[in-house]
């Protein structure tokens, strides 16, 4: 099959252009915050429109556009829609064995308020496995957990998706960040020291904004000491590591300080009065929305848990096996037996995509010199984090002694309610791929680089963009970083600043991606209720990409002594 280069400009008019390419954009906007379609449908809605588009406009070939579809789909079930299935079994496995009513009690022995839970659990907790492992499972495990421990399904998944904001740009060991120095041909270790002197401010303001959110300003006066420790632990812990260590600390290390010094604070301080919202029958929450976002009442100090600390543990242990299996398969060396010549390279299976592979040309300004995209689907088998939580489940299930039948029958179950969240994350990144191979995606970039010196306050936009497309912030630099560096020299300002305002504007994007969307919808049980969460995430997604420009264009023209030079 002949190659065929990525066309930009579909029309003369950057703006035209630009619009064609938001086009499916706008349409899935529409269908979830206005129309409320399930997410399944409007992700079909989208896809549709987006290869119309390609096909129409930027003149991609038939085939080209169904490919790239079709590998999106794929990606979306590996090892993406794995990762969540596994996950969901893991906390499945926890309920079904009895222990779950164990782990609720050690953790109401620390605090029965439901703000500090949220702290700890969907902010620091959350922020370790972010750090771990990335792609969905830290929402997926924090939003289930909270819900068994009495949340609203709803506001435990739009919280926790909030929550993993801080962690997302150095998530995976620091992935999003390598990748974003290889790209732009910058140091991993300046972007990630960049990144490091933005993110501490966002990371010390979120518990503060969760709190707000739960219980408004009532809530923050009586919580601040907490929310103090829990976010400036992380912050300062995130600065030193970025800018002392390198990249790949920054998330385990912070989030570890900031649970520790949170879970020690809390044996020493506890609000006056604990936010403990009366629970349903069966342990589900049921949370009066008001204005605060969630309402209840308020009860006397924590219960100490009545049990002895080995049988916490043995509660604890399908998270704790869990939370290893998720640090061991991060694990550089651990990598590498997958590798071309590693011992279990054989796991890996690789498949050339037909139609797509190193046929499609990338050209400026993307790229300096016209080049091929390798397309290759990796099916590792392995290698793949998903595989790592499934046997830390299987694990789980042979410590607990969980009854063989039992185990195989919650596995079937937890297949049958993700048939239709598997569905939608299928073709959200269907629609994705399309969008990034036709060059529809960096059509909007450009419209963004023509803002001219005022373009450092849109460069955060750019990675929010690329995330809200990819659902990664990792995929969103290797769009991006090479664009944001280029424009950077263009207008005179540092290109190891841009570079990082990809990244941590693209953590903002995190909790309105569609992906990130029904992986969360998936793990509370909010199947079909997709345009709920992502009308509740939005503004607060908005807001914290506007104060990451804002932080950008400071730095860049009035702020220069915080540059990494």
């Amino acid at each position: 099959m002949q190659a065929w280069q990525q066309i930009y400009l579909p029309f003369d008019s950057v703006g035209l252009s630009a619009l064609a390419a938001a086009g499916p954009i706008i349409l899935f906007f529409v269908c979830l915050a206005l129309l409320r379609m399930k997410g399944h449908v409007a992700a079909a809605l989208t896809l549709a429109l987006s290869i119309v588009i390609a096909i129409a406009l930027y003149r991609m070939p038939v085939a080209m556009a169904f490919a790239s579809a079709f590998y999106g789909f794929f990606y979306g079930l590996w090892p993406i829609a794995w990762i969540i299935v596994a996950t969901v079994f893991v906390y499945k496995v926890a309920v079904r064995s009895g222990q779950f009513d164990i782990i609720r009690s050690s953790i109401t022995g620390l605090t029965d308020d439901r703000r500090l839970q949220m702290l700890l659990i969907g902010f620091s907790f959350g922020a370790f496995l972010e750090g771990a492992a990335g792609f969905g499972a830290p929402v997926a495990i924090t939003a289930a957990l909270l819900v068994g421990l009495g949340f609203n399904p709803l506001y435990a998944a739009g919280l926790c998706l909030i929550a993993d904001t801080a962690p997302v740009a150095f998530g995976a060991l620091g992935i999003p960040v390598i990748v974003a120095g290889q790209v732009s041909g910058l140091s991993p270790f300046a972007v990630g020291a960049m990144a490091g002197r933005q993110l501490p401010f966002m990371s010390i303001l979120l518990p503060f904004w969760l709190v707000f959110m739960m219980d408004g300003k009532k809530g923050v006066r009586e919580t601040w000491p907490a929310a103090l420790v829990a976010g400036a632990s992380f912050a300062l812990t995130q600065y030193f590591t970025s800018n002392f260590m390198g990249p790949e600390l920054p998330d385990v290390a912070s989030s570890i300080v900031s649970l520790v010094s949170l879970g020690v604070f809390l044996k020493v301080w506890q609000p006056k009065m604990a936010f403990t919202p009366a629970l349903t029958g069966g342990g589900t929450a049921a949370f009066a929305v008001g204005p605060a976002g969630m309402a209840g009442g308020f009860g006397g100090d924590k219960t100490p848990s009545p049990y002895p600390m080995s049988t916490i543990l043995r509660a604890w242990s399908p998270f704790l096996i869990l939370t290893a299996m998720i640090t061991v398969w991060g694990l550089g060396g651990f990598k590498a037996l997958f590798g071309p010549n590693g011992a279990l390279a054989a796991t890996t299976l690789s498949f050339h995509m037909p139609f797509i592979d190193r046929l499609i040309i990338r050209g400026a300004p993307v790229v300096s010199t016209p080049t091929p995209l390798d397309v290759v689907f990796k099916l590792d088998l392995l290698a793949a984090t998903g595989s790592g939580i499934f046997l830390a489940a299987v694990l789980a299930i042979v410590f607990l002694r969980m009854p063989a039948k039992t185990a195989v029958n919650t596995f079937a179950e937890t297949l049958r309610e993700l048939g239709r969240p598997i569905l939608s994350i299928g073709l959200v990144l269907a629609f994705a791929f399309v969008e990034n191979y036709s060059g529809m995606s960096v059509t909007l970039a450009m419209l963004l680089s023509k803002t001219g010196s005022a373009y450092p306050m849109f460069a955060p936009l750019l990675g929010w963009l690329g995330v809200f497309l990819t659902g990664s912030d990792t995929s969103s630099n290797a769009l991006f970083a090479a664009l944001q560096a280029t424009t950077a020299h263009q207008i005179g300002v540092s290109d190891i600043l841009l570079v990082a305002a990809n990244s941590t504007g693209g953590v903002a994007g995190k909790m309105i991606s569609p992906q990130s969307i029904a992986v969360a919808c998936a793990a509370v049980g909010l199947v079909g209720r997709e345009s709920d969460l992502f009308r509740f995430t939005l503004k607060h997604s908005i807001g914290l990409a506007l104060i990451a420009g804002i932080m950008t264009i400071s730095q860049a023209y009035w702020l220069t002594g915080m540059l990494v030079k």
